[in-house]
């Protein structure tokens, strides 16, 4: 991708009215765009990081044998007034009558609905367990919208559920998923800390926290150092999963015929993950005064071409990054290639603050030695390679 004919609209202030370094970070860098307070549009940038994120979160999902499905943002309020969650979340929830004059809702989570799903197509002991998550967007009237994306009234979550016919089984698919949280979380190079939590309007009797350490953060939890000091630490909540139990098959009536043809409620567990709050999360804790510093994996490009045209008056700058590209991208490297008319220090403060991780500088002044140079965006590393052997020792490198 060349960066003149990709949309990344980059600023050089900070923006009024943003205290949390990743909200700063993510419109400065071009990643989100605020409509208004809580609404966000993810542009092209951040959309690819979301993708890696999501990518990650689907592969660990698949690995416990979870289903993927989506379910719809729009539901009628009267599953909500089964449960009485109508009433419980009404300070949250976006509720309004059609055009047909029914009661209806933008979705602020989907345990009603998936339960009626479930229950419709499941009838005996025979069908359990069934595990399926969504990747979707919730809706929250958030009356204090903090922290950009961290606290908004339209996010992104991956929400989990399981259907098993007794506790055991539970328990099971309980530990699956969190031993999935924990490889999630690491693969985007987060230091989790995980704790016992109230289930709250959830529900259940058993449920644990997956948070990240972090200034901005609304949890506090207790740690204990290496001498067992006990303190306090502010961190970011991206992680809740529940035993619900049956909470919500008792209510809506998902039931199953056991082995001995008796009729049971279904046995359920809920697991969620607030994506976008990882996209946050990573840049909270992964940046520097100059910018962000992406994690390999989750990274929107693993390497940035930076062309220093000012003295190519034969060409041979633009030929080589051309070169790099293609056989760059060949070996299925995401490249962006900076070939904007911009000077070499406007080019070099975007690429610290986009923070890809891997970055070539081709300029006149090394080319005339036949050498290019190679920076390491989060150990500032630079070293000059020979230009014909640029691409094996970047491999090497991010490998």
């Amino acid at each position: 991708m060349y960066w003149s004919k990709y949309f990344i609209p980059t600023l050089r202030e900070v923006p009024v009215g943003t205290e949390a370094v990743s909200h700063q970070l993510l419109l400065r860098a071009g990643l989100v765009h605020m409509l208004t307070s809580g609404v966000y549009s993810y542009l092209p940038l951040g959309l690819r990081v979301l993708n890696k994120i999501e990518t990650i979160i689907r592969q660990e999902m698949s690995a416990i044998g979870a289903c993927e499905l989506f379910l719809p943002c729009l539901q009628p309020l009267e599953i909500w007034r089964q449960t009485g969650r109508d009433k419980t979340l009404a300070e949250v929830m976006y509720a309004f009558k059609d055009g047909r004059g029914r009661d209806m809702c933008l979705g602020p989570t989907h345990e009603e609905v998936i339960t009626d799903l479930v229950k419709n197509y499941v009838q005996s002991y025979r069908q359990l367990p069934v595990v399926l998550y969504q990747i979707q967007t919730k809706f929250r009237d958030e009356l204090r919208t903090r922290f950009g994306i961290v606290r908004a009234c339209e996010f992104i979550m991956k929400d989990a559920y399981s259907f098993d016919h007794d506790i055991e089984g539970l328990k099971k698919n309980y530990q699956l998923m969190y031993q999935a949280y924990k490889k999630i979380f690491s693969r985007c190079d987060l230091d989790i800390l995980i704790t016992e939590a109230d289930s709250g309007a959830m529900g259940g009797d058993v449920s644990h926290e997956f948070l990240v350490p972090a200034l901005i953060g609304e949890d506090t939890v207790k740690v204990k150092d290496s001498h067992g000091c006990e303190r306090e630490q502010v961190a970011i909540e991206l992680g809740h999963i529940f035993q619900l139990g049956t909470k919500y098959s008792e209510t809506l009536q998902a039931v199953f015929l056991d082995e001995h043809g008796k009729q049971k409620p279904i046995i359920m567990g809920c697991y969620g993950i607030g994506v976008s709050r990882v996209l946050a999360a990573i840049i909270e804790t992964h940046n520097d005064p100059k910018g962000i510093i992406w994690p390999n994996e989750v990274a929107p490009f693993k390497v940035e071409i930076i062309l220093l045209q000012g003295s190519d008056k034969n060409g041979e700058i633009q030929h080589l990054a051309e070169q790099y590209y293609r056989e760059l991208t060949s070996r299925q490297l995401e490249v962006l290639v900076d070939d904007r008319q911009e000077s070499p220090g406007r080019k070099f403060n975007d690429a610290d603050l986009v923070g890809i991780p891997y970055r070539v500088i081709i300029g006149q002044r090394n080319l005339v030695q036949g050498k290019v140079e190679i920076k390491n965006r989060k150990t500032d590393e630079m070293i000059l390679v020979d230009k014909d052997q640029l691409i094996e020792q970047l491999i090497e490198m991010i490998n």
